[in-house]
C-alpha cells in the first residue's frame, strides 16, 4: 500500500520540482527551451499511452484473438471524446494566447490558465491511477514496477510542464512564491484523479481494458490538441522534434526495463 501511495504522489513531485525553476531562473524561459520541453513532454505521453496503456489493454483480452483490439479501440475513442467534451465546456486559456476557449465565464486570466493546465493533467492522473489499479488487482500483466515506471515517466515530463507554467506566471507579474504555488497546484489534480480511480478499482476491474485505453485516448487528445501545435508553431520546431524523440525513447526504455 505504501508503494502505491508513493507512486500516486510521484507525478505531483515532478510538477513541484519544475515549478521551482521560477526561483532559479531570472528571465522568461527561452523559446528554444520551451519548444524542446513541449516536444519532450509529448514524446513521454505518447510512449506511455502505447506501452503502458494500449498494449496492456490488448494483452488482457488476448484470449479473444483478433477481437482483443476492440476494448482498446473503443476505450481510446471514448477517452478522446471525454477530453474533447471537457475542452469544449470548461472555460480556459492556453499559455501564449489571449483568446479564451470553452464556455464564456467571468474568470481571471490566472484562473483560466490554471483550468487549462488542469484539463491537461487530468488524463495523466487517470493513467497513473488505472495502471496501479491493474497492478494491485493481480489480474493483469501490469506489475507494480511497471506502474512505477509510468509514474516516474509522468513525473519526468511534469518537470518541464511545471516550469512552462510557473515561468510565464512570473513574467505576468506574479511573485516567485505565487508563481511556484500556481505551478505546483496545477499538478494537484493528478493524485486526486489517480486516487479516485484506485478507490473505484473493484468496480472498474470488469472494464479495466477499456479504462486503460480510455486514459491513453485522453492523453493523446492533450498531445494532439495542445502540445504538438504549440511545439510546432513558429521557429525552432526542429527542437520540439528532437525533444519528442528523446522523451519517447526514455519512456519506452523505462517501461520495458522496469516492466
Amino acid at each position: 500500500m505504501t508503494v502505491i501511495v508513493i507512486g500516486l504522489l510521484i507525478p505531483l513531485l515532478g510538477t513541484m520540482l519544475g515549478s521551482a525553476f521560477v526561483f532559479l531562473m531570472r528571465d522568461e524561459m527561452s523559446v528554444r527551451m520551451q519548444k524542446w520541453l513541449l516536444g519532450f513532454a509529448s514524446g513521454v505521453m505518447v510512449a506511455a499511452s502505447v506501452w503502458s496503456l494500449l498494449i496492456p489493454s490488448m494483452e488482457m483480452e488476448a484470449s479473444s484473438g483478433k477481437w482483443s483490439v476492440v476494448p482498446a479501440a473503443v476505450g481510446f475513442l471514448l477517452g478522446m471524446g471525454f477530453l474533447l467534451l471537457i475542452d469544449v465546456l470548461t472555460p480556459h486559456l492556453h499559455i501564449g494566447t489571449d483568446k479564451p476557449e470553452g464556455l464564456r465565464a467571468h474568470l481571471s486570466r490566472t484562473a483560466m490558465l490554471a483550468l487549462a493546465v488542469t484539463i491537461h493533467n487530468l488524463p495523466e492522473g487517470m493513467a497513473v491511477g488505472v495502471v496501479f489499479a491493474g497492478a494491485s488487482s493481480g489480474a493483469t500483466t501490469i506489475t507494480i514496477t511497471s506502474a512505477l515506471a509510468v509514474a516516474v515517466g509522468i513525473a519526468i515530463q511534469n518537470i518541464p510542464e511545471g516550469a512552462i507554467i510557473s515561468m510565464p506566471m512570473r513574467a505576468a507579474g506574479n511573485s516567485r512564491r505565487r508563481s511556484f504555488l500556481i505551478g505546483s497546484l496545477s499538478g494537484a489534480v493528478e493524485p486526486v484523479g489517480a486516487v479516485a480511480v484506485v478507490l473505484l478499482a473493484s468496480l472498474l476491474m470488469p472494464v479495466l481494458p477499456y479504462m486503460l485505453a480510455f486514459a491513453a485516448g485522453a492523453m493523446f487528445y492533450v498531445v494532439v490538441e495542445e502540445l504538438i501545435p504549440e511545439a510546432s508553431s513558429g521557429q525552432h520546431s526542429n527542437l520540439s522534434t528532437i525533444g519528442f524523440s528523446v522523451g519517447f525513447v526514455l519512456m519506452m526504455v523505462l517501461d520495458v526495463v522496469m516492466g
